[in-house]
This record gives structure tokens, C-alpha cells and sequence, in this order.
């Protein structure tokens, strides 16, 4: 690549302020085409606000647009919005998908630029009259899918697909605009497995090839060694340093993202501990109807104090098991609580009995997102426990205790160290890994016995993820809370756990020791047995 050629895109000194808050500060930095660039930082950074800015937000408009400029092959740009991105060739898939349901993957991807059919009714009724030229549609879906290099059905309806495959059908549907150039990717494999995140990382080199640049954010330091050209650090709204990735390491960017050492997951290891005997929660033959989840026959033994950790390859049932203990979808089996059986349905049962869930759905399940920190935080174990309430003559009313509301989230914002204004602050206005730590004080106010804790840390950033991971071993250590954490990556689970369980194709295929070698939980992973490995 000629260095004499102008940059895809600039920007220069780029700034941004919220209500006189400063969030962006004198960013600078130009991408050539074909080129990967790697953005990373903690949550809160700025990385999002920047990305806001390059695609012409409504909320960058709305709040007094930004200082600096942005030049696109050398020449200044000011998208009023996101359409004028798009026709500069810019596009963008977010960590929220934004897909139709009941459509098709080809009927997604194409999506109000679908190629239509005349006939004789549309010289009379105009345009309406056009019907759809499916077969067209077909093949430029195809084309998108196979520029992008992934397997992904084009007539599978989005409903029923894996959340990987909702990923590959949000990034071909960017890629099948003819005039795109740049693409945006925001966390594109939070979500995915180790084999579709693999497959992705193949699809960005694939469109790096075919000269599209690529600005790829990610949490997933490992990642942006695999694909990038450079990597952009982040911290506090300015760009701390850029990296040539052949030349850095996940230590250095870590250490550069936080401004401090940041242990890696494998040199915290716990050293073993007994175990109790004793079964606190039982699981027998548990089957759940979770879409993109397969959860046939799940037999498990849970012991008191443990730290036990469920793993596996997206959609094999990790996620289903816990969603139908709880009662979030259908299911059926045995389940028993310290011996007594659990009414598989009746999520209140479940409460009652003194278990609590943080789902990996924090947007969808996890929150109150117009409501504040201290509501989240105290709401659930003032509805289901009567915490935090005052009696009033003689407990006939109950009025709830703002100084104990206000204590208890306020104790937490310090012990999770969450970012934010106030215990007042609404949820929605926190960053992504600060939402999550509401989710985990919202489950530790309740106080239970039993905790299950799905993907704590998807989406979050290194320092983040360090402070989550490390308030719930302490929970389990301090206060011998049970805890069972599903999680999508090994190392987090081998850092925390006592015990992991595998789940391949909706059953258990083994449980080791958190120490075992990593190469033989993925044996299991792929459905082997060790004998059959050898």
C-alpha cells in the first residue's frame, strides 16, 4: 500500500461534551484502505462517542455535535446523519441487533433495497405495484454471505437462527451495499463461539483483502492481535497510544487501556480447595425449550460453597440451563434445592427459595433502564424479601427506607466500583460494564444461597472483567455463597472455579478439576471422550 495515497478516513482533533462534561479530548488518527485498526479501551472510554461521531448520530446532534473534523479521502465530511454515512460507504453493525424476526436471513440483508419486478399494473399504479424479485434477492444475499466467507443459511428465518448467525446476517447485510468501504464492527464476537468468532476473524481478513477497511472493536485483546494492522488504546476520551499489533502484546495493551499491571486470567489461578460433600442443588434429567439453545438431558450435581462453572460451544445448552431452572422458558426434569424439589416454572418459587440469576440478557432481563441505581439495585429484594422497607402502625403500612436504599447502592458502587454521577443516575446512561455490575448488586442484595451467574463478563472490558470476576469469588469465598457461572470463555472459568462442566448437545459430556489442561475441556467441547481423543 502506497504510503503516498491519501487515508480512507481522518479525523482530526475530534472532541465531544456531554452537558460540559468532557468525554472525547483532541483525537486524531487516519485509516487506509484495506487496513484493519483495532480499537480498544475500557468501557466509558470514548470508543462508542467516536464511532457516534463518524456515523452522524441523532445523539451527537442532539447534544451540541462535536469539535474537530472528520475527512474522508482527504476531503472534510459532516454526515447529518446515518444515511449520509451509509452513502459515503460507511457502515455499521452494533452490539444490539437490529433484526426482523420473522424474516429470512436474505430478506434481512436485503432489507428495503430489495430488487423488485415490473409489470403492466405498475405503469398505472407506480412503484407499489412491483413484487418482489426473489430471486435476485436470493442471489445477492449469496453473494454477500460468500463475500464475507461464513456458512450462514440465507432462508433460515432470524427467529430460529443461533445468535452467531444473527451477527453473520447483520455484517452481510452491511457488506451487500455495492458502495461499501469502511465497516464498523462493535464487539461482534461478545456473542459468538470460539468457532464463529473464529470463522469472523477469518471474514474481516477476507474483506481487508478485498481492499474494505475494517475499525474493529473488541475486549478480545487476543482478537486484535489475529486481524489488526494497528491497534488505537483508549482511556478517559483520548487515544493513549497507537500500536503496530505484530509489534504489541496483550500485556502491554492491557496495561496501556487501565494505566495499571492487569494480572492475566491464567497467573490468578485458585489453588484447589475441598469441596463439600454435601449436595445443595440437584439436577436430573432437565430438559428447556430456549430458542438457539439445546438443553435434552442435564444431570448435575451442585455442592454447598462451591464455585462451579458450566461451559461449552454456543447453543449446545450452557445458557439454556440455567434460563429453565429459573422458569424464563419451558421446561421439565427434577430439580432439588437442599433436598426439597424446586417447581420447574415458577421463577418466583425460585426466589422464595432463596436463588437468585444474573442473565446474560442485562438489557433485556437484567434492568430497569429508565429507572435509577438505587431502584435497580434495591427493587427485587424489597418485592420479593420486604428489605428495605419501614413498618408503619404497627406493620400495617410499609413505606420504603430511602437512607437503606441509598446505603445498600452506595455500598456496592464502591465494592464493584462502578462509574457513574450518582445512586440517582438512571441505568440506561452507564456504559455496558457498569450496567453489569447493577445486575450482580441487584443478585447480591438479595442475599441468596445459590447463585447462577450467566456470561458476567460478555462485552465488558479487561479492568471490568478483573473487578467482576474477582467480587464474585470473594461473594463465594467470604460469604460461602454456592455459585454456578456459565461462561463462553474457558480461561475466565478455570480462573474462578472449583469444578467445570462441559455441555455438548444439551447434556453434560464431563466435569474436571478447574485446573485440568485447557486441551481437555475442548475435547470434551467437540463431543469426545478422552479415550476416544487418545
Amino acid at each position: 500500500m502506497s504510503e503516498m495515497t491519501k487515508p480512507l478516513l481522518e479525523m482530526q482533533n475530534v472532541s465531544k461534551e456531554y452537558n460540559g462534561n468532557p468525554v472525547l479530548k483532541d483525537v486524531n488518527f487516519t485509516l487506509r484502505e484495506g487496513e484493519v485498526l483495532g480499537l480498544v479501551g475500557e468501557n466509558g472510554a470514548g470508543k462508542s462517542t467516536l464511532m457516534n461521531i463518524l456515523f452522524g448520530m441523532d445523539v451527537i446532534h442532539q447534544t451540541g455535535g462535536y469539535g474537530g473534523k472528520i475527512l474522508i479521502d482527504g476531503k472534510e465530511v459532516k454526515f447529518a446523519s446515518p444515511l449520509d454515512a451509509l452513502k459515503a460507504g460507511i457502515g455499521m453493525v452494533h452490539q444490539e441487533f437490529s433484526l426482523l424476526p420473522g424474516f429470512t436471513a436474505a430478506e434481512n440483508i436485503l432489507l428495503n433495497r430489495e430488487p423488485e419486478n415490473k409489470s403492466v399494473l405498475s405503469l398505472v399504479f407506480g412503484p407499489r405495484a412491483n413484487t418482489i424479485d426473489r430471486k435476485t434477492l436470493q442471489k445477492k444475499a449469496i453473494d454477500a454471505i460468500t463475500k464475507l466467507g461464513v456458512s450462514l443459511d440465507p432462508d433460515m428465518l432470524v427467529s430460529e437462527m443461533p445468535v452467531g448467525h444473527k451477527q453473520f446476517t447483520e455484517i452481510s447485510r452491511e457488506i451487500s451495499k455495492s458502495s461499501i468501504r469502511l465497516l464498523v464492527l462493535d464487539e461482534p464476537t461478545a456473542v459468538l463461539s470460539e468457532k464463529e468468532a473464529e470463522m469472523l476473524l477469518r471474514a474481516i481478513k477476507n474483506l481487508s483483502a478485498q481492499g474494505i477497511s475494517v475499525i474493529f472493536i473488541t475486549h478480545r485483546l487476543q482478537e486484535i492481535l489475529d486481524v489488526c494492522n494497528k491497534v488505537i488504546v483508549m482511556r478517559d476520551g483520548r487515544i493513549i497510544n497507537e500500536l503496530d499489533a505484530a509489534k504489541t502484546s496483550i500485556t502491554e495493551m492491557a496495561k496501556l487501556m487501565v494505566g495499571r499491571e492487569v494480572s492475566s486470567a491464567s497467573s490468578d489461578k485458585q489453588d484447589a480447595r475441598k469441596i463439600s460433600d454435601k449436595v445443595v442443588l440437584s439436577v436430573k434429567n432437565l430438559w428447556v425449550d430456549m430458542p438457539g439453545e439445546t438443553v435434552k438431558n442435564v444431570n448435575l450435581e451442585v455442592h454447598q460453597g462451591e464455585f462451579l462453572g458450566i461451559g461449552g460451544l454456543a447453543g449446545q445448552g450452557k445458557i439454556g440451563i440455567p434460563n429453565g431452572i429459573m422458569g424464563l422458558y419451558p421446561s421439565g426434569g427434577k430439580v432439588s434445592l437442599n433436598g426439597k424439589e424446586i417447581t420447574l416454572g415458577d421463577t418466583r418459587a425460585c426466589l422464595d427459595s432463596s436463588i437468585a440469576f444474573v442473565s446474560e440478557d442485562r438489557r433485556g432481563v437484567g434492568l430497569l433502564l429508565d429507572e435509577s441505581l438505587e431502584w435497580n439495585i434495591a427493587f427485587p429484594a424489597m418485592q420479593i424479601q420486604n428489605k428495605f422497607l419501614k413498618n408503619y402502625l404497627g406493620g400495617l403500612i410499609k413505606w420504603r427506607d430511602q437512607g437503606a436504599i441509598k446505603e445498600v447502592t452506595d455500598k456496592y458502587i464502591k465494592q464493584l466500583q462502578i462509574k457513574c454521577t450518582s445512586s440517582k443516575q438512571k441505568a440506561k446512561e452507564l456504559s455496558g460494564g457498569n450496567q453489569q455490575k447493577i445486575c450482580l448488586a441487584k443478585a447480591f442484595a438479595l442475599e441468596p444461597k445459590l447463585l447462577f451467574v450467566s456470561e458476567p463478563t460478555r462485552g465488558i472490558d479487561v479492568g471490568a472483567k478483573a473487578l467482576v470476576l474477582q467480587a464474585l469469588k470473594e461473594y463465594n469465598r467470604k460469604l460461602g455463597v454456592t455459585i454456578v457461572m456459565i461462561s463462553s470463555e474457558l480461561e475466565e472459568l478455570r480462573q474462578c472455579c472449583d469444578r467445570i462442566a462441559i455441555v455438548t448437545d444439551g447434556a453434560i459430556s464431563g466435569i474436571l478439576p478447574a485446573s485440568t489442561p485447557s486441551e481437555d475441556f475442548g475435547i470434551l467441547m467437540v463431543g469426545k471422550t478422552m479415550k476416544e481423543a487418545k
